[in-house]
């Protein structure tokens, strides 16, 4: 008898983060969430885009290390302003302060995706990079921007995929879903590589995390 093909790997997602959650779940595949133990502190004189590249995989690795026969995806991303990191403000006071130096100016945010599986040595990377030009911000603006969205969890303070489009001038990007948090058309392609094509057999409803 022919052999019957094997299943698909399952999927796992090295986040905690509830953006990229909803983001992967549009891919209809169903996975599961796995909170990665990654200590995210700067190395001396490291780079943003280094920065996200080094803990994207690492969160990656983290996961794939328990679960071996998964396909894991590892996600992080890094504001980036004069070549400086801007990460997560975790208060009002701080994202007050990032929110005045990025007006007027324009702040890269890097987000960096890797994809893994530990059995076959499976590892693809990739790093999706975001211009936006913030406008030149009041006080009064920035203010109601963050009692309306207490964007203490988000890189820069920017949630641009809600009211945080008004702080904004431009975006540049081949990726729209970049600033989120998780490059969906890079995701799409390195999932195809490992085995798992969203379009080989399309839900009749988004896949529920």
């Amino acid at each position: 008898m022919p052999e019957r093909p094997a299943p698909p790997s399952p999927l796992i997602l090295a986040s905690t983060s509830r953006y990229r959650r909803e983001l992967l779940a549009r891919l209809r595949l169903p996975f599961d969430v796995v909170g990665p133990a990654v200590d995210e502190t700067p190395l001396h004189g490291e780079a943003p885009s280094a920065l996200a590249a080094r803990l994207a995989l690492a969160k990656a690795q983290a996961v794939a290390g328990y679960n071996p026969d998964a396909v894991v995806i590892g996600a992080d991303q890094v504001a980036d302003l004069d070549d400086r990191a801007l990460g997560k403000p975790g208060t009002h006071e701080r994202a007050v302060q990032q929110l005045r130096a990025m007006r007027g100016r324009t702040v890269r945010f890097h987000t960096a995706l890797a994809v893994v599986r530990a059995r076959d040595g499976f590892c693809q990377q990739a790093l999706a990079t975001v211009n936006v030009r913030f406008r030149e911000l009041a006080d009064r603006e920035i203010e109601a921007y963050l009692q309306a969205e207490r964007p203490y969890d988000c890189a820069g303070s920017a949630k641009c995929e809600t009211l945080g489009i008004a702080l904004v001038e431009a975006i540049e990007s081949d990726d729209p879903t970049a600033l989120v948090g998780l490059p969906l058309i890079r995701t799409a392609a390195m999932l195809r590589a490992a085995g798992l094509d969203p379009l080989a057999a399309p839900l009749a409803a988004p896949a529920a995390p």
